[in-house]
């Protein structure tokens, strides 16, 4: 299979999910703006997204994935289906019972994550949002089980392109919730569109994985499925991978009381910030970390450790060739990006720059956050997670650290230039393991390779700067268009130097060619 060509498709089909997200952005700040109401919508969506990132998309997929591509390899397709089933049946009991206790106990989660809401509007306001959004981790849940088999068939589009119905539902109901909900509650538009674009996003697993014959069959007794060994066995690995992923999580969930605590809008203008950063760690992390993990895992069931090892180099080089521009951008152009895409409607200039220094913070450390989504998979393939959890453990304190020096000083900026730095100590920290343990040996060229790849850096930041300053991005806003042309063709300068340079120093796309099992 060749990698480069596959990660070309998931990150096409990744790069029309961010394309959506960004639409569904801009209709949020014009229609929603950096308010309390919208601060109440992002502290309640991110309490489904935590237990979906801890268990689903985090614990889940680490312990299931390497399980079922080992006994793929192994076993016939007979048995392998009954892994499946099984394991899809525990989950079905397990996610039927954690979603009556969330909506149940969602005055509980709210006051564990926005604390700082307690005794205003903005409590009640999050807590009906948690009841609406919480089944949402139900469906994800289950989205990530289809996604895990289907990228174990190596069938990556589908699962790539999930996000972009998320994106639909929200885009619709962005434009149809004064009408739906009126002005005071049509923030529960939101809510809604939270729990049909998790309908959506199962729904279109089920024909590929009737395609290959691995639809799980549920049954009405999770303790039959408890039984079989290989389920056991997922379960065990999930344990010491719930406490790897935790950490982030626990992080997370500390970094949300925090932003409660900030003034109104602070939420919001971080959550803004988070979703620019997302645009190249989910183009180029996500969709690495999807096409490796399998890779990885086929390379250690056949005993190749040479392939491993060139696997996770391949992976590194990419990373740092892509992520680095995509870091600068954020750290030249964060006024120009957010004044762009979110100076709308509601979204007023102070909220632009407010947003905009939480842009530049994350730019510190996107590098790290998306070094992580490759080097951790080198763990988990070989069904290491113990490793990974003492280093998010040491994360964890690091990140809090970090938070308590700078919140109080840069308030959301703050946060985000903390979940950063943390990050680039894990990313550090797993890399150090990896090498120590033997599991990663860096192939020849690496120097020559930064090298060439600073100096196409410096050209294209200069560029950046030097363009740049030239717009006043805020004066523009009643003219959209030739905002967003403007914008544009800054990006594509930055490109053509970059990739300009880079192509007379020498590099060459046959060199990223990756051909894997």
């Amino acid at each position: 299979m060749n990698l480069l060509k596959t990660l070309a498709a998931i990150s096409s089909m990744t790069m029309l999910s961010r394309i959506t997200g960004l639409i569904r952005d801009g209709l949020f700040s014009a229609y929603f703006g950096a308010t309390a109401t919208m601060d109440a919508y992002v502290q309640a969506f991110k309490i489904p997204n935590f237990f979906r990132r801890l268990f689903a998309e985090g614990a889940f997929s680490q312990a299931f994935v390497p399980i079922l591509a080992e006994y793929r390899n192994s076993n016939s397709p007979q048995e392998v289906k009954e892994l499946v089933d099984h394991v899809a049946t525990v989950l079905v009991w397990a996610l039927l019972l954690t979603c009556v206790i969330g909506v149940l106990g969602a005055p509980v989660l709210v006051l564990m994550f926005s604390s700082g809401f307690w005794g205003t509007a903005k409590f009640d306001v999050t807590v009906n949002l948690t009841r609406i959004m919480f089944p949402y981790i139900g469906f994800m849940s289950l989205v990530a089980l289809s996604s895990g088999i289907l990228n174990t068939w190596r069938r990556f589009k589908i699962p790539a392109f999930t996000p972009v119905l998320l994106n639909l539902s929200f885009i619709v109901a962005a434009f149809f919730s004064q009408e739906w909900f009126g002005k005071e509650k049509q923030i529960y538009a939101l809510g809604w569109a939270v729990f049909v674009g998790g309908v959506l996003q199962l729904a279109i697993q089920i024909p590929p994985l009737v395609k290959i014959g691995m639809l799980p069959s549920l049954s009405w007794n999770p303790a039959f499925a408890l039984r079989d060994p290989k389920v056991r066995r997922v379960l065990k690995q999930m344990a010491p991978a719930v406490m790897a992923v935790s950490a982030t999580q626990i992080s997370i969930m500390i970094n949300s009381t925090w932003a409660s605590f900030l003034p109104d809008g602070s939420a919001s203008q971080l959550n803004y910030a988070d979703r620019l950063m997302e645009f190249p760690s989910a183009m180029l992390g996500v969709a690495l970390g999807t096409v490796l993990l399998p890779s990885l895992s086929a390379a250690k069931a056949h005993g190749d450790q040479q392939e491993y090892s060139s696997l996770l180099d391949w992976g590194l080089r990419l990373t740092f060739l892509l992520a680095l521009p995509a870091a600068v951008g954020l750290l030249v152009l964060p006024d120009a990006l957010t004044a762009t895409l979110f100076h709308n409607g509601r979204f007023d200039a102070h909220a632009v720059h407010e947003t905009a220094k939480a842009v530049a913070a994350y730019g510190v450390g996107l590098s790290g956050l998306i070094l992580v989504k490759i080097l951790a998979p080198g763990f988990y393939a070989q069904q290491d997670i113990r490793t990974p959890v003492k280093i998010a453990m040491v994360v964890l304190l690091v990140t809090q650290i970090l938070n308590a020096i700078f919140v109080p000083f840069i308030h959301q900026a703050g946060l985000a230039l903390s979940v950063g730095l943390g990050a680039c100590v894990n990313a550090a920290l797993l890399y150090r393991g990896l090498r120590q343990r033997g599991i990663y040996v860096p192939m020849q060229g690496w120097t020559r390779f930064f090298t060439k790849v600073l100096i196409a850096l410096a050209l294209m930041a200069a560029t950046a700067y030097a363009l740049s300053m030239q717009v006043d991005w805020l004066s523009m806003r009643s003219e959209k268009v030739l905002r967003v042309t403007i914008l544009l063709g800054l990006i594509l300068s930055c490109m053509l130097v970059y990739f300009g340079a880079l192509f007379g120093l020498g590099f060459r796309m046959r060199d990223f060619r990756k051909i894997s099992r």
